[in-house]
């Protein structure tokens, strides 16, 4: 049975909230990586909880939003098109959507991670997300929030049209061959892991496009700032291919465990919610 509107939206809202908080000193480290300043200088190891602040404001509604359209639109489609496509076009919307929320929190956590724009003064690990948060704002205002929108859309479209198709997959396989109606949530980590890795990997050198396009300082208004074609051929050109797979390590383990915690979170608190 699926999921209503409400369930979909507050069983996101936990998963979100559970990866973005136990992974973010992984992710930490591969934003640092991926840091056109380099790791060293872009914070190294250290302070790797600056900016999760802003995770834990922006991570619950953006995956809120995203399991609620995602559900909604998977049943919209899915009796008029092949369930991996019905699976990749709702993914892909209900992300365009997620982004809307989460790029905002996107740009203030990499900015505060290699500490470009905020340097938080106080001593709490949310220090930095305030600061960042308010440079951003006296900078560009609000249209700052939303600096790498594009960039975070494109690396987001074909990591979800990867990810979602082939966990959908992997859980109807995984239970037909325990020949049950459908998988349990423990289950549904294990494939929302593997999906979640193979999807990472591929995916890595939008990520680092959307990193670099984040954290540049120059004003898009007067033309300052590459297109996402001529960042790629100048990354390429001057650093090599190598540094369009920055990060790839962090990034898989990363989102191949946090695809487990994800994923299987929402199906455990789908359960939750639903009293089922």
């Amino acid at each position: 049975m699926s999921p209503t509107f409400a369930e979909s939206l507050i069983a996101g809202g936990i998963a979100g909230t559970s990866v973005d908080l136990l992974f973010y000193p992984i992710d930490t480290v591969k934003t640092r990586l991926q840091s056109g300043q380099g790791f060293a200088r872009a914070g190294g190891f250290k302070g790797i909880y600056k900016g999760v602040g802003s995770v834990v404001v922006g991570s619950g509604p953006g995956a809120a939003a995203f399991f609620a359209a995602y559900e909604r639109l998977k049943r919209v489609l899915a009796p008029s098109l092949p369930a991996p496509i019905a699976h990749m076009l709702a993914a892909s919307s209900a992300e365009v959507a997620a982004c809307v929320v989460r790029v905002p929190t996107e740009v203030v956590k990499s900015r505060a991670q290699t500490g470009v724009h905020g340097h938080g003064r106080g001593k709490g690990i949310a220090s930095a997300s305030f600061a960042a948060a308010r440079a951003v704002f006296q900078a560009d205002g609000l249209r700052g929030f939303y600096r790498g929108f594009g960039s975070t859309v494109v690396r987001e479209i074909p990591f979800t049209s990867i990810q979602f198709p082939l966990y959908e997959f992997f859980k109807l396989r995984l239970a037909r061959y325990l020949h049950k109606p459908s998988v349990g949530a423990h289950e549904a980590a294990l494939c929302g892991s593997v999906a979640g890795g193979i999807a990472g990997a591929v995916t890595t050198p939008l990520d680092v496009l959307k990193t670099r396009t984040m954290l540049d300082m120059r004003d898009p208004t007067k033309g300052e700032v590459p297109s996402l074609w001529n960042r790629f051929v100048q990354i390429r050109a001057t650093e090599g291919t190598r540094a369009l797979f920055a990060g790839v390590l962090p990034r898989t383990l990363w989102i191949s465990a946090g695809g487990a915690v994800f994923l299987g979170a929402y199906e455990w608190a789908l359960i939750l919610v639903s009293g089922s």
